[in-house]
């Protein structure tokens, strides 16, 4: 039996998986927490993934083949001339470098131009505002600067025997803003006007190409992000948008083209395959049906009785849900705001279905965002922890106006690592197919919810002008 082994480094943990190559069987797992931080030692990182490998390869049932890492993306991890961290990673969630990020995006042309350079408008997720940031205000540390690393690429390098050059792949390089999906190339103009000089980046490796091996002689995948590694683990292809409802929100689609997107909202990555993965983020998801059912004082359970009991439309209640900002639409200093309360309908069942629908709207615009820059929508795969609400698959069908499937829940960033390692291990032209278990959710009309979609847009066109 061979086996290969996924590892997700998040920003809350690292996961490894060792699974069945030919199969995708998980057979044992491990996990290890970080720090509750927007800054880390990546030596923390590493100490945690070594953690989480101990525990999940503890009593292996035949041979381990090869590893892979899927990583957070965006991270900026800076590394000296022998390889030690100049200071602490700054994680994507660290928004320090917003002022970096508006003049970046001023420059160079502007938005329209960074746009078809590097598929994206820059924000102060992007390493590359990062960078601007470190320049500016910590000089004498961005002089020792020696090389860039992304997360996966520094920890990668770090399994693997010594002397092997850091490697990255397309998925995770398109996430910098100093890379260009469509030419495969770094770029270096950007890097200078950003952080003054080009220091050393890691090569950029294909999908199924190796990164070296480790000291046990495990071969290592190229690894990829988070959101490329989740795709590969999902078995997502031309057609296939995956939305995924975790403590922020992600509607991404493997497409066959490069998205370019001026306005920012449509980030225009690549994918762990050679083909490509417009993705459009937002802050609130989940947190806006906990948040609810706390205001309710029920648990998750009763909110999706509540909002299953109440009318199509919450009985005229909408819910803008920018409880913490939001990134997509542009609202950062943005908070909630529900309107058209009326005596009639201000009741907890209406409050349930208005958070539904209020979280599930903002994601549609996100879905129709992607069908503006031309990909296919043939399914939509429903991930993440507010995916197991019944109220969710209920309504995500009708919002979304299209087909909706929940696959079973699964460590998904880690097995796709898993399954790009089993592909460089087997050296095939396409990676191994593995089964995906999901649920059909149930059947809905969109012209039904029409109304829904419009009076989610109305107030927020009256709210925000947006």
């Amino acid at each position: 039996m061979a086996l290969t082994i996924g590892i997700d480094s998040s920003t809350q943990s690292t996961k490894a998986l060792v699974v069945e190559a030919e199969t995708g069987q998980v057979l044992a797992q491990g996990r290890a927490a970080h720090p509750d931080a927007t800054e880390v030692d990546p030596r923390v990182w590493l100490a945690a993934c070594r953690d989480a490998l101990a525990q999940a390869t503890a009593e292996l049932p035949g041979p381990v083949s090869a590893l892979a890492v899927g990583g957070q993306q965006h991270g900026l991890v800076t590394v000296d001339a022998e390889g030690a961290p100049v200071r602490p990673a700054l994680l994507w969630n660290d928004l320090r470098s917003a002022p970096e990020a508006a003049e970046l995006a001023a420059g160079l042309g502007g938005p329209g131009e960074w746009a078809r350079r590097t598929g994206s408008v820059p924000g102060p997720s992007f390493t590359v505002t990062k960078l601007a940031w470190l320049a500016r205000h910590e000089p004498a540390l961005a002089d020792r600067v020696a090389r860039v690393l992304l997360p996966h690429d520094w920890l990668t390098s770090r399994l693997a025997e010594p002397g092997q050059l850091p490697a990255t792949d397309r998925g995770d390089a398109s996430g910098t803003g100093y890379f260009a999906p469509a030419t495969g190339e770094w770029l270096p103009e950007i890097l200078t006007a950003a952080f003054g000089r080009v220091p050393e980046l890691p090569r950029i490796l294909g999908p199924a190409e190796s990164a070296g091996q480790t000291p046990e002689g495990w071969l290592l995948g190229a690894g990829t992000g988070d959101n490329m590694a989740a795709a590969l683990g999902l078995g997502a292809g031309p057609g296939d948008v995956v939305v995924s409802l975790g403590t922020s929100g992600t509607v991404f689609a493997v497409a066959e083209h490069p998205a370019a997107d001026a306005s920012g909202a449509v980030a225009g990555f690549c994918d762990a395959t050679g083909r490509y993965l417009p993705l459009v983020c937002t802050l609130n998801a989940a947190r806006v049906l906990t948040a609810t059912a706390q205001l309710l004082g029920v648990d998750l359970a009763e909110l999706d009785r509540l909002a299953l009991a109440a009318t199509l439309g919450a009985g005229g209640l909408v819910l803008l849900p920018y409880l913490d900002g939001e990134r997509t639409p542009d609202l950062p200093n943005a908070s909630g705001t529900l309107t058209g309360l009326r005596r009639a309908n201000m009741t907890p069942e209406n409050l349930a279905r208005a958070a539904v629908e209020g979280m599930l709207c903002g994601l549609a615009d996100g879905l129709a965002a992607l069908r503006a820059h031309g990909v296919e929508v043939r399914r939509v795969l429903l991930v993440g922890g507010a995916a197991r609400s019944a109220a969710v698959r209920a309504v995500a069908p009708g919002l979304f106006a299209a087909p909706v499937e929940a696959p079973e829940p699964a460590e998904y960033v880690a097995l796709g690592a898993a399954r790009q390692a089993a592909w460089a291990a087997a050296g095939t032209a396409e990676p191994p197919v593995w089964q995906l278990r999901s649920e059909p959710c149930p059947a809905a009309n969109p012209d039904d919810y029409a109304e829904v979609r419009a009076a989610y847009s109305t107030a927020r066109g009256q709210v925000h002008d947006y």
